[in-house]
């Protein structure tokens, strides 16, 4: 076996295949940027070489410099991750060239099925039914706002070397293509050094189901059954599950015996994924074949049992596979939540800065019988950068069905604690609640449909209402005991914390009574009733674990003035607890209003401004591009609201902006 292996990435993924490597006795070397200089990958591995500057193009994607790394280390072998350079065929054979191994399919194969034209051709060649779209290379907007129309809208406009969402748009007419088509070859360049664009027709409606599959290199190939990923946003997977709700073993069967006759029909080795979009009745269409690890293998390896890493580095190695298709069984529901530096409340724009609290739940099983694992490349205190995928954590469960996997997942997620940044917990917390998503009937169209306006917090309903004031009421009263033996005034005997209280949120106030005992409090309420919590929460933890009712809750807690800020289940609520004499007269106070920000365009995300599509003077109309900024690897087109005239531009090309910092104001 490898004695050592370099991994060729960052974050998340780098600290996965460590993990394995490590569990397998071989040690590795890390390889980072300026920006990654204190990342948690470089600190878990056993060596670690500086590669040049923060931006990928200078440092993560620059073949030469991972090349000299090897050769300073000795490495015998190299993991490419996902992104930046595991799908390019010139590195692998330049390591090939090299005499060191690469943990991932021949560069022949990685030549014909990485590349997303290429592999469309040789799909339709070989009988598998593919999305009708123009497979041929497109020289600029014009030619694409014309192979648009000719296929007809709605179309998907897609980088060739593309992957992970980065150089995808969808066009619904030709001012859309046009745009997409050079916003998505910028991207294309920037995050992948190759900026070839083709277009297909997008499906509407359909379900993003995708095949794992293991080769070695002795002819043996299997499929690790399906994983849905159809809860998409801007063509970025958010949550994943295996196996899907929605095929049937007929199904299930004919996509993997596709999957695994066209990876053999390019001598693919290693572990590559299959995708394929389906629509209503069951029929699949071929989309694309990623010839690496995807984001979301964990879910596969929580069902199967498979490590996929430990066997993509045996398979390099050259040993067999040590199972057939006829050992791999589904076993349980496996759900993976990925977690992004992004604000929901701000239409996702991304977020950067300090994690100034880090908190995963704990790994390993849990009390009713299921599993939490999160795959990060984060630690307390370690910095978001602007210059790579805002990805921070994958979040995964797993229980013995699709019920007990979400229940799992949604306590894991209100156990996850980050604050510093903007982060999407709430989103995916909502989307675990939803029950379009319970039932199973879901497509990628989810988020659009059922967040058209955006995020704006999950809305509770009445049990959970009623199970948040009962908490609410039981933690007041440990604190106002607490405020009462440490305020000095009067002995525990001559002052009393009253049975009475109003707890109001979401709209709603509760008048609720407190039975309290040694081994927690019995609340209710006006209706009769009665509800027990139990906790070990003391005031100042920003965790409260509780029973409300039986049931297990999990809520992070902040104080505000006579009350609580209580997060859970993807809501945020200013939860009051007040005497009915403080109920009452709090119905006097003014509301502070925010102030009129409506003349300016203000920058929504921490970024690079990279064009200024107007000038002093000049009059806007509604939807107009405006200025383009960039964050994380993804331009953002900011347009005008409503129509105006600009008065001054504040900002120019080149700079760098933080959050709500004046673009241009209006007259």
């Amino acid at each position: 076996m490898f004695k050592k292996i370099l991994i060729a990435n960052r974050g998340e993924i780098a600290c996965r295949v460590i993990k394995s490597a490590r569990k397998m006795g071989i040690k590795t070397v890390a390889v980072y940027s300026d920006a990654d200089r204190n990342a948690l990958h470089v600190k878990m591995a056993d060596e670690a070489v500086h590669i040049g500057p923060p931006p990928a193009a200078q440092s993560y994607i620059v073949i030469d410099k991972i090349m000299e790394a090897i050769r300073q280390t000795g490495a015998e072998a190299v993991h490419p991750g996902y992104g930046f350079l595991s799908e390019r065929r010139d590195f692998a054979a330049a390591l090939e060239a090299e005499g060191v191994v690469f943990i991932g399919p021949p560069s022949p194969a990685i030549e014909a099925m990485g590349d997303k034209i290429t592999s469309k051709k040789l799909a339709q060649e070989a009988g598998v039914s593919t999305v009708p779209g123009y497979m041929g290379l497109i020289a600029d907007a014009d030619e694409a706002a014309k192979i648009s129309a000719e296929i007809g809208y709605p179309v998907m406009i897609k980088a060739s070397a593309g992957g992970g969402g980065k150089g995808m748009r969808i066009a619904w007419n030709e001012a859309e293509a046009r745009e997409g088509f050079q916003s998505s070859k910028n991207e294309a360049a920037a995050s992948f050094g190759d900026d070839r664009i083709f277009i297909e027709k997008f499906v509407t409606q359909p379900r993003h189901i995708e095949i794992q599959v293991l080769a070695d290199k002795h002819g043996n190939c299997v499929y690790l059954h399906e994983r849905e990923c159809s809860i998409q946003r801007r063509n970025q997977k958010v949550i994943e599950e295996a196996p899907s709700p929605f095929l049937d073993e007929a199904t299930r069967k004919a996509m993997g015996e596709q999957a695994c006759a066209l990876a053999k029909a390019v001598g693919y080795t290693s572990a590559g994924t299959v995708e394929f979009i389906v629509d209503g009745s069951r029929n699949f269409y071929f989309l694309e074949m990623n010839t690496r690890l995807q984001v979301e293998h964990p879910v596969t390896e929580l069902i199967t049992g498979v490590d996929l890493v430990e066997q993509m580095i045996r398979v390099a190695y050259g040993e067999k596979l040590p199972f057939a298709q006829s050992d791999l069984k589904i076993n349980g529901w496996a759900m993976e939540s990925r977690l992004y530096a992004e604000d929901p409340y701000r239409n996702f724009l991304p977020s950067i800065g300090r994690l100034t609290r880090y908190r995963p739940p704990v790994e390993g099983e849990t009390p009713r019988g299921g599993i939490v694992r999160n795959d990060t490349g984060v630690y307390e205190g370690g910095e978001i950068s602007m210059f790579y995928d805002p990805m921070i954590a994958k979040l995964c469960t797993w229980g013995k069905d699709r019920a007990a996997a979400i229940e799992e997942m949604r306590l894991a997620l209100d156990t996850f604690e980050v604050e510093g940044i903007g982060h999407n917990l709430p989103f995916v917390g909502a989307v675990m609640d939803h029950p379009r998503f319970t039932s199973g009937n879901i497509t990628t169209a989810f988020i659009a449909e059922e967040y058209p306006d955006g995020f704006q917090g999950a809305v509770l309903d009445e049990a959970q209402l009623c199970r948040v004031a009962a908490a609410a009421a039981a933690m007041n009263r440990v604190a106002e005991i607490r405020r009462t033996r440490i305020s000095g005034t009067m002995d525990n005997h001559s002052r009393r914390v009253g049975d009475d209280w109003v707890v109001t949120l979401q709209g709603q106030a509760f008048a609720v009574k407190i039975k309290a005992d040694p081994e927690g409090s019995t609340v209710v309420f006006e209706d009769g009733q009665a509800l027990r919590v139990e906790s070990d929460w003391v005031p100042g933890q920003p965790l409260a674990k509780l029973t409300v009712g039986a049931e297990d809750m999990a809520i992070k807690v902040g104080k505000i003035p006579m009350g609580f800020r209580m997060r859970l289940r993807g809501a945020d609520l200013k939860v009051h607890v007040q005497s009915p004499r403080q109920k009452a007269l709090a119905g006097h106070m003014l509301e502070k209003l925010p102030p009129d920000t409506s003349k300016y365009l203000l920058c929504p995300m921490p970024g690079l401004v990279v064009k200024l599509a107007v000038e002093e003077g000049q009059e806007v109309q509604e939807g107009q591009a405006l200025a383009t900024v960039e964050a994380m690897k993804m331009e953002n087109i900011l347009k005008a609201e409503r129509r105006g005239v600009v008065k001054k531009i504040k900002a120019k090309a080149g700079e760098s902006l933080k959050v709500d910092d004046v673009i241009m104001e209006f007259e």
